[in-house]
């Protein structure tokens, strides 16, 4: 009897793994595209969203309160796949915030140690930030710092990427909080990179890229 459970658990344990695996890797295959062509500001910035995938964000110009939204991305997000070189944080903020924002990567390079050469800030008008952020087309506003704590995935052909599943569409996620990061957030960057790597895989150019 002890034999026959001990080949039962050989040949079965596998194949309840990989189809638990199998499943998961159909469901997350693909990141949904939810806004295409958002605008670009490669023309009014030093900073372009085309050809990188991109965390977006707008901490506006209140900075000095998001040194904790930013504590959360570094930690969760930033530090685990900064390493991939088209990868970068994008904040998008008023003239006049950026001796806030050298500020806030000092205190975040301080405290952690962190490599800062991918995380980048945009200072563009005031206009052109609200034309950017409403070319995202999503359900959320700016407060009137011009400011949110939600940031954005945007693809390498300037795709805002999100879920759209039995949930409802989640188009961004809240840096306040690290259960919205951990749980959906961390995930979604995997997913969009690991889609990147397989088309650098099929276009054999891969190792250029990491």
């Amino acid at each position: 009897m002890r034999k026959y459970f001990v080949l039962t658990i050989l040949f079965v344990l596998p194949l309840v793994v990989y189809l638990f695996f199998a499943s998961g890797i159909n469901n997350f295959a693909k990141l949904p595209v939810l806004t295409k062509n958002i605008k670009d500001i490669s023309s009014i910035s030093e900073v372009s969203l085309k050809d990188k995938i991109t965390v977006l964000g707008f901490f506006g110009k209140n900075v000095q309160d998001k040194y904790g939204d930013a504590g959360n991305l570094n930690q969760e997000i930033y530090k685990r796949f900064s390493e991939f070189k088209d990868f970068q944080f994008v904040m998008v903020q008023p003239h006049g915030t950026e001796g806030l924002t050298n500020d806030l990567l000092s205190e975040l390079n301080r405290m952690t140690k962190t490599d800062f050469k991918n995380w980048k800030f945009a200072s563009i008008d005031d206009n052109d930030i609200i034309d950017l952020f409403n070319s995202l087309k999503t359900d959320l506003k700016l407060d009137s710092h011009l400011g949110t704590s939600y940031v954005f995935i945007i693809d390498r052909d300037g795709n805002l990427r999100g879920r759209d599943d039995n949930e409802g569409v989640k188009f961004g996620y809240d840096s306040r909080f690290v259960a919205d990061i951990n749980n959906n957030m961390v995930d979604d960057v995997k997913v969009i990179l690991a889609e990147y790597r397989m088309a650098l895989k099929k276009n054999n150019i891969y190792k250029d890229k990491l």
